[in-house]
């Protein structure tokens, strides 16, 4: 399956690429906007695709392999160290989309879709998470209190602590070892309304585990401030963000530099997907894009 890069076009509009320009793809997944830049401009942008998944750089190899570009199996937090061992000490143009690829919810087998039975690692990194744990650790060793801080706090889950406390009473008689297994008790948690939304009642619980397995806030505190440290004057910074939580944190970020007076926002308010992406990709529908420009 090939990925549709969300907000592709405002995007390429919002980087202002130019001739000669460094640009990093911190979450170049299967290498959508990438592949974009290549067909425009060719080897004239060189190119740092970053991303934790193997499975990702392998699919954007193919795809970029006309363009100058070298791929990093690393997490775009360490931007800066990216940087120094790819020979750039600055970039002109920097994009961070948030989101996960389709080729990660339909072929990697890790447990990011509740639609399909799989191990429950959630990981970006074949090998577990930033900090080496997985989904399934955190469901059948933390703490109830702790799970449900987690649902709260990363998936603004209203039945986080009747959620937690279900997958606590759960693991007692076996372990919860697949994404199916954590979708039955969620459902047997919450209230018969809640199963009949157009949101499914597991979404916002798969969220939050994988934001914490791969530690997503963190990393994108860190990628944003060590990108916008390493952007060139008038460089720009792009983020596509699909919840409200990361969405807040580029937001007061971009305001901070704002008022330091060093950077200025391409458009105040965030760019969303027009009504023709979201027929294409649904998966558009929850996305916003800001940018801002360094001074």
């Amino acid at each position: 399956m090939i990925h549709k890069s969300v907000l592709l076009q405002e995007v390429l509009a919002d980087l202002a690429f130019e001739k000669g320009n460094v640009f990093v793809d911190g979450t170049v997944n299967g290498g959508g906007h990438s592949v974009a830049v290549v067909e425009r401009f060719g080897k004239n942008i060189s190119i740092v695709g970053i991303d934790l998944d193997t499975d990702a750089l392998t699919h954007a190899k193919e795809r970029l392999s006309g363009g100058q570009v070298t791929l990093v199996n690393e997490s775009f937090r360490n931007i800066d160290s990216v940087l120094d061992t790819t020979g750039y000490k600055h970039t002109d143009k920097i994009l961070f989309d948030l989101g996960l690829s389709s080729n990660q919810f339909e072929e990697s087998g890790r447990g990011f879709t509740f639609q399909k039975n799989e191990p429950l690692s959630m990981s970006f990194k074949k090998e577990g998470g930033v900090k080496g744990f997985t989904a399934y650790d955190i469901v059948n060793s933390w703490e109830e209190e702790n799970i449900a801080d987690v649902i709260y706090g990363y998936g603004e889950e209203r039945y986080s602590r009747r959620i937690a406390k279900a997958i606590v009473e759960a693991r007692e008689l076996a372990p919860i070892k697949t994404t199916f297994d954590l979708v039955e008790i969620i459902k047997s948690a919450v209230p018969g309304s809640y199963q009949h939304k157009k949101t499914h009642p597991a979404t916002k619980t798969f969220q939050a585990l994988r934001i914490a397995v791969n530690d997503e806030l963190g990393s994108l505190r860190e990628g944003l401030s060590k990108g916008f440290e390493r952007l060139r004057p008038t460089g720009r910074m792009a983020v596509i963000s699909f919840h409200s939580t990361e969405d807040r944190i580029v937001k007061n970020f971009f305001k901070d530099k704002v008022t330091e007076k060093s950077g200025e926002l391409i458009h105040k308010k965030p760019l969303i997907a027009g009504e023709q992406e979201l027929t294409e990709n649904p998966r558009a529908r929850s996305a916003k894009l800001r940018t801002i420009q360094k001074k």
